[in-house]
């Protein structure tokens, strides 16, 4: 595919977006995988423009199937609908690319594919699963957070350099053997040795790995990084696959992950246990030296020799306890405290167990995460697998949505148009028995006819529904018929109703309408009320023209008029006709929207005027019924 044939991309934007994935190869991948929001990432690349990278590359004809302005709104529309059921930027763009093929076997193959979707969407929590999707995205790229605490001992500039270049500095500081003095400043090293020859016999807070060690086994977190990143997603991608009943890894990543909280070093757990124990401390030797009695002798020994033994013995206790209560929180039995009331922690000594302790659980967190770094690089690329197998469930959620909410049906693909049971899209979602399904047919001999009948009758809706299945069946997804057969079109044309012509107008219309008949190809052409001509005779005479052009061809037409008995005098066409009955009892027109083949219809104003007079009321209501008596 060359770029630089699509509109608005030239020779420098084409080159920028090779660059961006290194190489044709790894751009062609990307369009593959439908990749939109990578390649709209790139800049001077909207979202739009990725879309229709990613429709020229793969041929989809959809500016050369939707002909007219109208034809292009229904489709936008059908898009708009599915789009309502997608949660996650990749689904939105894989309904985006959507569009319209004669290929069979790839409609049939979308259609048993959404069909299969709308099954499963009918056994699923569809709300939950929504709120879970939307919580969804593509994995994040690792977030490496630096720690000032942490250093990498090297022996060698060239074990610096090499280190450098594995970006292990973006993790922690890299320090050479020189810097050796400086060990202190952090509260843990990694020692990365191969000859072993710096002596670190009086440090504790070093953990040694050979130079030959992989990135992980010197900072864990080039694997770790991933996972604390995307734990989130990670968490919402495991629900859903758990409601879809499907097997996961991630469930095992997510364990791992969260074994690591109970190794991470609190360092303020001393200082909390140490504190809360003298003070319990305190209150203690209050209480209980208030219950001493001592005897003239013992003050005197006081005095003397210093604390008497009943006094020892208190202080033994309490601070006996106060060690075991460290102990209990802390899990390390020493002694922080001075003998003094009230009693004085002894900060030298805190500080020394402390630097231990915390060595040795820097230590053992080191070791924990090495494991666990292990044994979740195999578990990776499956997680990012899964990751994307829901974001790729969200595009089958859509359009299983669409078609299960819809009711929609497999169309067959044959040489006419036929429908039974019809509704349009506007239409379906409605609980309403007023809601009339239509039946209509187009087959050659008659691929062409008039249709004719009440205002407000359901013409246009007609017309409308028509291009809705035509374009939808094209699409490869099921439609809002109980039952349809489509013949496969290159084209499809919508005329909406046109205002009064004049001269300039009419000859801008004549342009844009006569490709319609000129082209060979096959088409289906929908016209809504084009006589609004200035001359009557000239309209009639030129779509009786038209017609008998489409009729000579392989294509389909359906065209509103009410001049049908006019263009029949030129042409000989099918006249189908939807007829208003009467009016309910709320003066609201009844009309059977399923046309009556072969049925010239009258576009009943008498009813409508009635209509509105019974609405009416004043002067209005006395002009209207002037009128009715004419009639």
């Amino acid at each position: 595919m060359e770029l630089t044939k699509i509109k608005g991309i030239g020779d420098k934007l084409a080159k920028k977006i090779i660059d961006s994935f290194g190489s044709k190869e790894e751009l062609s991948a990307a369009i593959q995988n439908f990749e939109v929001d990578k390649i709209s990432k790139i800049e001077g690349v909207s979202q739009s423009k990725a879309i229709e990278i990613i429709n020229a590359a793969l041929g989809n004809p959809k500016e050369e199937f939707l002909k007219t302005g109208r034809t292009v709104q229904i489709y936008d529309d059908i898009i708009a609908r599915i789009l309502g059921y997608a949660n996650t930027k990749y689904g939105k763009n894989r309904i985006l690319l959507m569009g319209p093929t004669k290929d069979r076997l790839k409609i049939q193959k979308n259609l048993d594919f959404i069909m299969a979707a709308r099954e499963t969407v009918s056994k699923l929590p569809a709300d939950e699963i929504s709120i879970l999707l939307k919580k969804v995205n593509s994995s994040a790229r690792d977030k490496p957070k630096y720690d000032p605490t942490r250093a990498i001992l090297v022996e060698s500039r060239e074990d610096y350099r090499r280190l450098m270049d594995m970006d292990l500095n973006r993790y922690a500081c890299i320090i050479t053997a020189e810097e050796v003095e400086n060990l202190e400043d952090y509260e843990f090293v990694v020692y990365v040795f191969s000859t072993g020859k710096i002596e670190l016999d009086d440090v504790h807070n070093v953990a040694m790995v050979t130079g030959d060690s992989l990135e992980y086994e010197i900072v864990p977190e080039t694997v770790l990084s991933y996972f604390y990143t995307n734990y989130d997603l990670l968490c919402n991608t495991l629900r859903i696959k758990n409601i879809l009943g499907r097997q996961s890894v991630i469930g095992e990543a997510i364990e791992i992950i969260d074994s690591l909280e109970s190794s991470k070093v609190d360092e303020s757990l001393f200082d909390r246990s140490v504190e809360e124990a003298k003070k319990r401390a305190d209150r203690k030797l209050k209480d209980s030296i208030k219950q001493v009695d001592l005897k003239g002798d013992e003050v005197l020994a006081l005095m003397d020799e210093g604390m008497p033994a009943k006094i020892q013995s208190i202080f033994d206790e309490v601070i006996k306890e106060a060690k075991e209560e460290i102990k209990e929180h802390t899990g390390c039995s020493f002694d922080p405290f001075i003998q003094k009331y009230p009693i004085e922690i002894d900060d030298h000594e805190l500080e020394r167990v402390k630097r231990q302790q915390m060595a040795e659980q820097h230590l053992n967190a080191f070791d924990k995460k090495v494991k666990a770094a292990s044994r979740l690089l195999n578990l990776k690329e499956r997680a990012e697998a899964e990751i994307q197998e829901i974001l790729e469930f969200d595009y089958e959620f859509a359009l299983g949505c669409f078609a299960y909410y819809y009711d929609l049906n497999p169309p067959k693909i044959g040489d006419k148009f036929n429908f039974n049971g019809a509704i349009h899209l506007n239409l379906a979602l409605e609980n309403n028995d007023n809601v009339q399904k239509i039946d209509y047919s187009l087959q050659i001999p008659e691929n062409v006819a008039l249709l004719t009948g009440a205002n407000s009758g359901g013409k246009t809706t007609l017309l409308e529904t028509m291009a809705q299945i035509s374009i939808m069946a094209q699409m490869g997804l099921p439609v809002c018929a109980e039952k349809a057969t489509i013949k496969l079109v290159d084209e499809v044309y919508f005329f909406s109703k046109q205002r009064s012509l004049d001269a300039g107008a009419f000859e801008s219309f004549l342009n844009t309408f006569m490709p319609v008949v000129i082209t060979e190809t096959n088409k289906l052409a929908l016209l809504d009320e084009l006589e609004a001509i200035t001359e009557l005779e000239a309209a009639v005479k030129i779509i009786a023209s038209f017609i008998d052009l489409l009729i000579d061809s392989d294509s389909y037409a359906v065209i509103v008029t009410h001049m049908a008995q006019e263009i029949m005098k030129y042409t000989e066409v099918r006249v189908d006709g939807i007829e208003a009955k009467g009016l309910d009892e709320n003066y609201n027109l009844l009309v059977d929207r399923t046309p009556r083949m072969n049925y010239l219809a009258k576009s009943t104003p008498e009813l409508i005027l009635r209509m509105i007079y019974e609405k009416s009321d004043g002067r209005l209501k006395e002009i209207y019924g002037q009128m009715l008596e004419k009639f």
